[in-house]
């Protein structure tokens, strides 16, 4: 009786994996597109002398620095050069050598990017580079809240694309119930009244989350299909609701209290991020600590198991006594009130009283967040928080004419889509998402 031998893989010569070969080519053209903008960057411009600001604008306490940008630039030019050869030998660190490269280069190339935006200014107005953190946290806030939405439901292996319609409804309640509540019940303290909205976006979140599960598990209908619906639902009824407000009325029922920020003493004064992240409202906070319990109970309570267990294979979880469809029901609601909070940021949160289509898209943003986060809810808020930070360069671009504005509009959404095509790749949802189960 003969036995056969199997040669490893990885021990015949010349023998590659497909995904090693992938990432080589990937690491190449970033870092060869990196190297040859830094160059041009170089070319076109006459002088690196740029003024920035360690806050978010200029103010008695904050006044701008000279920076002179040849430093960085000559730095980012031979890292990104090493790192080149590095992937091209394919010699590049895996692991937290790689990551922390990949970071480095990342970074210098993007102060030398803003320093050749700013430069060679004309005019008597110089606009000088701002903290982009400030900004990026604003705008990441509600992305994040509706990309852990996402993941808590489609883990359970319910296609969550109604976030949008959270959005508005969350956004909608929150302003009527933060009006109502500052306008006529005087038993609650005024600095409560915009809390109170955080109330009326969760709530609004969750029925909107309770429809999406109604229709998809029990009536089984197709779930992309429901949450565009529930989509065009939810902007056409905040937008009715909104119009039947007498203009009378409008301070009873959309002039919503706006939250204060508050400050953490010690951690508020670090240097470049503590004002940014510590000096914060209280829905900010909440999305810190929402980051944290997503990842906690998905990864380490029964309940998580239970939920990652009927989003991959429903029937394996049946037939040891799990409930699926009362699982997904939970998850599928948790994330209305995820994404019902993200709603309420866009009232209660930042401009107060709410407009049609407050939103503006971004819930799909957030579903985009997901799959580049690959359905983990630390990723997809890294990935949330990479949107909010294209974002805000849009707007900090703005201030000069280096890059015309039709591409600026474009920029957070070229990234996003070559972030997901190029770096995320071929990704494997939870194989259950989206596909409806009835007990034999």
């Amino acid at each position: 009786m003969s036995t056969a031998t199997a040669v490893p893989t990885a021990e015949v010569e010349g023998v590659r994996d497909r995904a090693d070969v992938r990432r080589q080519i990937k690491l190449v053209v970033v870092f060869a597109i990196a190297l040859l903008l830094l160059v041009v960057f170089r070319l076109t411009t006459d002088s690196f002398q740029v003024t920035y600001l360690l806050g978010e604008s200029r103010s008695a306490t904050v006044k701008p620095r000279e920076l002179d940008g040849t430093v960085p630039w000559v730095i980012a030019l031979v890292l990104t050069a090493l790192a080149l050869g590095l992937a091209a030998l394919n010699r590049y660190p895996r692991k937290a050598p790689g990551v922390l490269l990949s970071v480095l280069v990342g970074l210098l190339f993007y102060v030398s990017f803003m320093v050749w935006a700013y430069a060679d200014q004309s005019g008597s107005f110089q606009a000088a580079i701002s903290n982009p953190i400030p900004g990026t946290v604003r705008i990441a806030t509600p992305l994040v809240l509706g990309a852990l939405a996402g993941v808590v439901c489609e883990r359970a292996g319910v296609i969550n694309i109604a976030i949008e319609g959270q959005f508005l409804s969350g956004a909608f309640l929150a302003s009527v119930f933060s009006s109502f509540a500052y306008a006529s019940l005087p038993f609650i303290p005024v600095g409560a009244c915009a809390a109170f909205g955080l109330l009326g976006g969760a709530i609004a979140g969750v029925l909107i989350a309770a429809l999406l599960a109604l229709f998809a598990l029990r009536y089984q209908v197709n779930q992309v299909v429901l949450g565009v619906v529930l989509v065009a639902f939810a902007s056409g009824l905040t937008g009715f609701l909104l119009g039947q407000i007498p203009d009378d009325q409008k301070s009873t029922f959309n002039n919503p209290l706006r939250l204060e920020q508050i400050e953490i003493p010690g951690l508020s004064s670090i240097p470049i991020v503590g004002d940014a992240l510590f000096n914060q409202t209280l829905l900010v906070y909440l999305t810190y600590a929402a980051v944290a319990l997503v990842a906690f109970l998905l990864y380490q309570t029964r309940w998580g198991l239970r939920v990652r267990s009927v989003g991959e294979h429903p029937s394996a979880a049946d037939t040891v006594g799990i409930r699926v469809n009362a699982v997904r029901w939970q998850a599928v609601l948790l994330g209305g009130v995820l994404a019902g909070l993200g709603g309420a940021y866009y009232t209660v949160g930042s401009t107060g009283a709410f407009d049609k289509d407050v939103s503006a898209g971004t819930g799909f943003i957030a579903l985009a967040a997901v799959i580049m986060g690959r359905w983990n809810p630390v990723g997809a808020a890294l990935a949330a928080v990479f949107f909010g930070f294209m974002r805000n360069l849009e707007t900090q671009l703005g201030l000069v004419d280096r890059i015309p504005g039709d591409l600026l509009g474009a920029i957070p959404y070229l990234a996003t889509v070559i972030a997901v095509a190029g770096f995320v790749g071929r990704v494997r949802p939870p194989a259950a998402d989206g596909v409806p189960f009835v007990k034999s």
